[in-house]
């Protein structure tokens, strides 16, 4: 595990598994290719499968349509395409579906999207009247283009499993996320979902955290990005309150939760996503001194200007990889996390 803090690197132990890539680069029926969203973590996960990126040709006509085509035979293979459908999210998604496309017409044996993260994934689910379930159509284009299987990370709600008609492999950036924390040897710790909806995850992963208590944040939310925190069911005072959540957007929600258990007594107030989106004011509300730090991940990249003193940032390379191999060795994914 790399962990970077602001914008210097923090050194921390390598996720480790019981891996079986033991001549992994012998097998020729294993290729990897990268989209243009998140190169750098396509490039991690290729250097922890002992492998290269396959060479592809990505560029835009003038009209902005995207062109993509595979540069080495992939006949008969099986193919693994990372792609996270993060902003420009349109973008990013249509370049999945066109490299699934070119793989399919290529002749591989096997196309599998990894996407680490899934766009679209709030709307999974009607809660008003003619509104879109974009998490469930987002699902039927990837089908549709001719994917066999998809392995995502932390998606946002379960059911986004069941959308697809195709195997899915669905794991979670907790072992990373936990043993970051293990190294820093917190005490007195408490685990917050900042709304009813994350209680299953917050709970789990208090469960890995020695059974930590849990706290739960009562949130009502106005409209789309906009929530209003009313009360804490938990006792936080004295203690050190880890907010854990799937991702962060605009960090309205995780910022009123962090202010409400600075208000309710707790001492240390840590944040942990795995998927950094921050849209705009996300660096301002996160920078401004309610947390001790914001441990998020790489499956959404970050450019410099996107940096602050409190973020922390850690790879999740060695487990996608880690899960790549483990699937095209027909071995168990969910060992990893037991």
């Amino acid at each position: 595990m790399n962990a970077q803090r602001g914008s210097a690197v923090l050194s921390s132990a390598t996720f480790k598994v019981q891996p079986a890539t033991t001549g992994v680069t012998e097998n020729h029926r294993l290729r990897l290719f990268s989209g243009s969203a998140n190169l750098p973590l396509s490039q991690e996960v290729a250097r922890y499968l002992g492998m290269d990126l396959g060479p592809m040709i990505r560029k835009r006509f003038a009209d902005g349509e995207i062109y993509v085509q595979i540069q080495e035979s992939i006949r008969g293979c099986d193919v693994y395409l990372i792609q996270p459908s993060c902003h420009p999210v349109n973008d990013n998604l249509m370049e999945l579906l066109i490299m699934i496309d070119a793989c399919r017409r290529a002749s591989a044996r096997q196309v599998t999207a990894v996407i680490p993260y899934y766009g679209y994934a709030r709307a999974d689910r009607k809660t008003a009247g003619r509104e879109s379930i974009t998490a469930k159509l987002v699902a039927n284009l990837i089908t549709q283009a001719g994917a066999n299987r998809i392995l995502a990370m932390d998606l946002h709600s379960a059911q986004i499993q069941g959308y697809f008609d195709i195997p899915l492999d669905h794991v979670y950036s907790t072992p990373v996320i936990l043993e970051y924390l293990a190294s820093k040897d917190l005490s007195d710790l408490v685990v917050v979902s900042p709304d009813v909806g994350g209680v299953a995850r917050a709970r789990s992963f208090a469960k890995k955290l020695n059974d930590a208590p849990l706290a739960i944040i009562d949130k009502r939310r106005q409209t789309h990005n906009v929530a209003e925190v009313l009360n804490l069911v938990g006792d936080v005072k004295g203690k050190t309150a880890v907010l854990v959540d799937d991702m962060i957007d605009t960090a309205g929600t995780i910022s009123q939760g962090a202010r409400l258990l600075r208000e309710e007594g707790a001492r240390q107030v840590y944040a942990c996503a795995t998927h950094a989106v921050f849209s705009p004011p996300a660096i301002e509300r996160l920078s401004g001194g309610l947390f001790e730090e914001v441990i998020v991940t790489n499956t959404i990249p970050l450019d410099e200007s996107k940096n602050f003193p409190q973020l922390v940032k850690l790879s999740v390379a060695n487990l996608l990889g880690e899960t790549i191999w483990r699937i095209h060795d027909d071995s168990s994914v969910s060992s990893m996390f037991r």
